[in-house]
């Protein structure tokens, strides 16, 4: 049965954003978040805005049937015959780099001013090299994460949710994360789907693609950093616990892994940056997991760490919102998230129920030398509101807040 096209506002509207402009517009992230579907929406859009059928060309290099176009020769051969002269096209390149030397293609059709160029890919290699040297800055690109748990509710055709509702979606959300296969999913699959993508993710994303000969490494450290999410993590200190499990592994190896990982977009890195002294200190760094749903298969055993996995919600959701996120050091003190873009800056805290003889969390936000936005973010439901003029939102009401559009 043909699934459904559900509507993914925000990442559709950025690609008519960049419509016609010249800009090839690359989306990019983590394999089944859901990019080809987004790429269908935009071609369902210029149909519905009356382009003609024959005036776009989708290609999937997933697809076997197009396995002929692998190579650059062949795919540019083939689309030179499907251009129509001195006609506006589409040109939509899912999945792009299964094609060798994609990017000479792509970098001559845009020469073509006629041509309106999409492609996606599952790598961040995608947008670096010899890319970024051919196109000089003449992409955009539009990172696509799983669902948000808006967008879950979406997915579900779920319009005025009761508080009871809410809650069981959101721990739904929480152990399953947001992959769009997954929500829609049957509960009996769910998990064996999450497996899938996850050990897809090591075996091909991250150990094919590099050609690394002992995946069981890689999942150890995939596993350490799944474990430690929130905790300052440093290459030194997985080499040091690895091997005191007597796995003999080096320092280039745990760090190109840690490359490997952020590359497929599997895991993401937090930096933490010196608020008084104004500069990034690059020895440490926090690691987040792209989706909840996929750490239970990286740790490989049942978890119940709520204040590391709602710090995860809460990195992701900023990500997924445009902002730079960082973490934040001040004297001895830890702010959780330092979360920024143009005109904009948040410091945030995240704990799972405010503490009920400490003020900790409210006092390390209120020695912050300047007058930007300050909030906590919590999973409980707290009496106040409002601590020392700093606000206490539930981590439901955050995610549910009607401001997307204000924040991209």
């Amino acid at each position: 049965m043909k699934q459904e096209l559900i509507a993914r506002p925000q990442y559709l509207h950025k690609l008519i954003d960049f419509q016609n402009t010249g800009f090839i517009k690359v989306l990019t992230g983590v394999r089944r978040a859901g990019k080809s579907f987004i790429l269908l929406l935009y071609r369902n859009y210029l149909l519905k805005q009356g382009v003609n059928a024959n005036q776009i060309i989708y290609l999937s290099f997933e697809d076997f049937e197009n396995i002929e176009l692998h190579e650059a020769t062949a795919l540019y051969a083939f689309l030179k015959k499907k251009i129509i002269k001195n006609s506006k096209m589409y040109i939509l390149l899912d999945e792009v780099q299964f094609v060798s030397n994609w990017q000479q293609v792509v970098n001559s059709l845009r020469l073509n001013p006629l041509l309106d160029i999409t492609i996606t890919g599952s790598n961040s290699n995608l947008l670096s090299g010899e890319l970024a040297t051919l196109l000089s800055g003449r992409y955009v690109e539009i990172r696509v994460f799983p669902l948000s748990f808006r967008e879950l509710l979406d997915f579900k055709h779920i319009d005025n949710p009761t508080e009871q509702i809410i809650e069981q979606l959101y721990q739904e959300y929480v152990k399953y994360g947001g992959f769009p296969a997954v929500v829609l999913a049957k509960e009996e699959l769910k998990q064996t789907i999450l497996s899938g993508i996850y050990n897809t993710i090591i075996v091909n994303d991250i150990g094919y693609k590099n050609g690394l000969r002992e995946p069981g490494l890689v999942m150890l450290v995939s596993k350490y950093l799944a474990d430690t999410v929130g905790q300052l993590v440093n290459p030194n200190k997985i080499v040091n616990t690895l091997r005191s499990a007597r796995f003999s592994i080096s320092y280039n190896a745990v760090q190109n892994y840690l490359s490997y990982f952020e590359e497929a977009y599997l895991f993401y890195k937090a930096n933490r940056y010196d608020i008084k002294g104004r500069k990034i200190l690059s020895a440490q760094g926090k690691y987040y997991i792209v989706d909840t749903g996929l750490r239970p298969h990286a740790i490989g055993e049942k978890i119940n760490d709520r204040g590391s996995i709602l710090e995860n919600i809460v990195y992701i959701e900023l990500l997924r919102r445009g902002y730079r996120v960082q973490i934040g050091k001040l004297g001895g003190k830890e702010i959780d998230f330092i979360a920024s873009k143009i005109n904009d800056k948040k410091y945030i805290q995240v704990t799972y129920q405010l503490p009920e003889n400490s003020n900790r969390e409210v006092d390390n936000l209120l020695q912050i030398p300047n007058n930007y936005q300050k909030m906590i973010i919590t999973s409980r439901y707290e009496e106040q509101a409002m601590v020392a003029g700093i606000p206490i939102v539930n981590i439901r009401d955050w995610l549910l807040q009607d401001n997307f559009s204000k924040e991209n």
